[in-house]
């Protein structure tokens, strides 16, 4: 019984720091965009990252 009552002061504080955790979080801007993230992946943007290796490797890159 005694380590319960030493558990839950140290429980009662982590339960605070989350919850400041989540303040500053959502303060800071964390959750504006929930969407943007999820459908950038989708976005092709692999000929810039090709360009960019082939500057590197001294290849033309020019399409005619």
């Amino acid at each position: 019984m005694d380590m319960i009552y030493s558990l839950i002061p140290g429980m009662m504080f982590f339960g605070v720091l989350m919850v400041v955790v989540l303040v500053w979080a959502v303060k800071k801007g964390q959750y504006e965009d929930m969407e943007g993230n999820a459908s950038r992946i989708l976005l092709d943007d692999d000929d810039d990252m090709l360009r960019d290796t082939d500057k590197a490797k001294g290849v033309s890159t020019n399409k005619k």
